[in-house]
């Protein structure tokens, strides 16, 4: 990973972090589905990025939320989750020529559909986890399955709008 690349995915980290905090935080559609746009930052790590500074990554974003949140570390396990199971969600959607060395996790560089298979998987997975551990269990399983599904699809729409246009049609490189 090359030096610019770093710095890119510095301002990045803050710049999902920011969003999260200053304008998502407070803001529910339908006084149901929330939008959790900081695990935009760890869908778009580079491909490469080794497993434990993943996890590390993770815990550390998910432990600042928890922090603003004032909540008690849910974050943090979700977040943690995903970061563990992404490998395995790549290489079920790696086709079988594999990806170029220095290839992009965004819409610009893998396109709109394997982008959004991606992100929706791991954004319903990070939501379901987040739910059942704010809910302790699985109690309300219809409203847990619904507002999982609902947050789900507005942070992934949300997600996508960013892409487009933070993003652009380049991505760094």
């Amino acid at each position: 990973m090359r030096g610019s690349n770093i710095i890119y995915l510095v301002l990045y980290f803050f710049l999902f972090l920011g969003f999260q905090i200053l304008i998502f935080k407070n803001l529910a559609l339908f006084n149901y589905a929330l939008c959790f746009i900081y695990i935009g930052f760890l869908l778009l790590l580079p491909f490469e990025t080794p497993a434990l500074l993943l996890l590390f990554i993770a815990f550390l974003l998910g432990m600042t939320i928890d922090i603003f949140y004032d909540t008690l570390g849910i974050h943090a396990a979700a977040s943690v989750l995903i970061a563990y199971i992404r490998p395995y969600i790549i290489n079920i959607l790696t086709p079988k020529g594999g990806y170029d060395k220095g290839t992009t996790v965004s819409i610009p560089s893998l396109g709109f559909q394997w982008m959004t298979m991606y992100a929706g998987v791991m954004i319903f997975i990070h939501h379901l986890t987040l739910f059942i551990l704010e809910l302790w269990g699985v109690k309300l399983f219809f409203e847990l399955i619904g507002k999982s599904l609902a947050s789900g699809i507005f942070t992934l729409m949300v997600f996508t709008l960013f892409q487009y246009l933070f993003l652009g049609n380049k991505y760094y490189k």
